[in-house]
């Protein structure tokens, strides 16, 4: 935006030239195009009311189109006013006359204002300013300093976003790499499906619900030359995923990302470790209890192998090159205590380990000496979890000949969330998923003053 600059003298100043720039200074301020300014004046509240119309040429066009109509009525109110951008705190306030048109294409609806958007009572530079403020800011601060409701926040995001994602569908040209995920956005099971272009890291797609009809309202919106050139589908093991990739993109190849992976397989250990805490416990309740007072020299010290057995998730959990000395230890200490247990953590980490193969038949030659050593385990939760592995064997294998992961995924999904504890959560679920594409798609939402290029320079001699 241009600077304006202001001389207090006025010398040599015609008071009708003054009055002209006073008026185009005033649009200046404001930011608006097609704008006659009337009258400026101060409330008693300090609030500043200007009185503005549209110009000839932008005066009955359609709200929703902006093409030229016949003139309807005044409509119910005959003026309407609108919030712009304060001046130095002081609210400013326009004021311009309504009416309603009759278009050809959408009947009777209220005519467009140059200034605003359709069904806005906020100027469209007030709006991108909020905008711009919800993205990088809480709730209770773009609240404060706009002074305006966080229930009217959520409207302003949708509209704002409405605008500036001019062709949506530009977003699936050239897609080769994409990567899907569902994450929740409510208690009581309530999920959204995003699906994010590996190649770019934004997100290209949103909807609320996850499963095969979800994803499949996704792949309907692509031509078959897009669908054709997918080449890679990253994801976790949903049955779904592998349902609308064999029927929509039979080319891809679908890999599942080593996070989930390593997650059944601690889930398997983390069972075992319960199994071997509820035995210690009840071996425990069997011995008899302590008398009162002090106990004698040759007494017998507690049992404390549940309590170990209870603590050591955190130890069992991290890989055996990221222990610490105290966890290293108790990690010793299981392995002479309970064979089972450490037999399962042998195998997660061997599982793990799979992944840190550098060549695809290295990879493969490892994953299967683990399914053989998972099914000869005698643990039934791994004989369980190398049946799962073994159904997404080759999905595995392309994650480790590409290079392919969730990664990116998750650390949306993690900015998903930021966003929604930022606002404290959304009551529509519209406004919620044009914050996430303002946050995490390639819309840029700037500034008033960072993207017009119209203003100019004015002085007052």
């Amino acid at each position: 935006m241009g600077s304006i600059i202001i001389f207090l003298s006025r010398k040599n100043c015609k008071r009708k030239s003054h009055h002209m720039l006073n008026k185009n200074c005033i649009k200046t301020i404001l930011n608006v195009k097609y704008t006659c300014i009337d009258k400026v004046t101060m409330l008693a509240d300090t609030s500043i009311m200007i009185e503005v119309h549209a110009t000839k040429g932008e005066q009955c066009r359609c709200g929703i189109c902006g093409k030229k109509s016949k003139f309807y009525d005044n409509g119910n109110e005959g003026a309407r006013t609108w919030r712009a951008c304060d001046w130095a705190g002081h609210k400013v306030i326009l004021v311009g006359p309504s009416c309603r048109v009759n278009c050809k294409e959408h009947g009777v609806v209220t005519c467009r204002f140059p200034w605003a958007r359709h069904g806005s009572r906020f100027t469209r530079k007030f709006e991108e300013q909020t905008a711009w403020m919800a993205v990088n800011c809480s709730r209770i601060a773009v609240a404060a300093f706009m002074r305006i409701s966080w229930n009217t926040v959520g409207p302003i995001i949708e509209r704002v976003e409405k605008d500036l994602d001019i062709n949506p569908n530009a977003r699936f040209d050239n897609l080769v790499r994409i990567g899907v995920d569902e994450t929740s956005y409510r208690k009581g099971h309530k999920y959204i499906t995003t699906v994010v272009n590996h190649d770019t890291g934004n997100v290209i797609w949103v909807a609320k619900g996850h499963g095969k009809t979800i994803f499949e309202q996704f792949f309907k919106l692509l031509t078959p030359e897009q669908r054709n050139n997918i080449q890679l589908v990253s994801g976790d093991g949903a049955k779904w995923i592998d349902e609308c990739i064999k029927e929509y993109c039979p080319n891809a190849n679908r890999c599942v990302d080593p996070f989930h992976v390593i997650e059944w397989a601690m889930d398997a250990l983390d069972s075992v470790r319960v199994d071997a805490w509820r035995e210690a416990k009840a071996a425990t309740k069997e011995q008899p209890k302590a008398k009162r007072g002090r106990p004698k020299k040759d007494t017998p010290s507690k049992d404390t192998t549940a309590t170990e057995l209870k603590n050591s998730k955190m130890a069992l959990g991290k890989a055996s090159s990221n222990l610490t000395p105290n966890q290293q230890a108790k990690v010793e200490w299981i392995a002479k205590t309970d064979p089972r247990l450490y037999r399962a953590y042998k195998l997660k980490e061997s599982l793990r380990l799979v992944f840190h193969n550098d060549t695809i038949e290295d990879a493969k030659e490892a994953l299967d000496a683990w399914f053989k050593w998972a099914r000869h385990c005698r643990i039934p939760a791994f004989v369980e979890l190398q049946k799962k592995i073994n159904r997404h064997k080759q999905s595995i294998l392309n994650t480790i000949d590409y290079g392919l992961t969730n990664a990116r995924i998750e650390a949306i999904n993690n900015k998903i969330k930021l966003s929604i504890r930022m606002a404290y959560g959304f009551r529509n679920l519209d406004n919620m998923m044009a914050m996430i594409m303002l946050r995490c798609s390639d819309i840029k939402v700037q500034l008033p003053w960072e993207k017009d290029e119209w203003s100019s320079f004015f002085c007052f001699g």
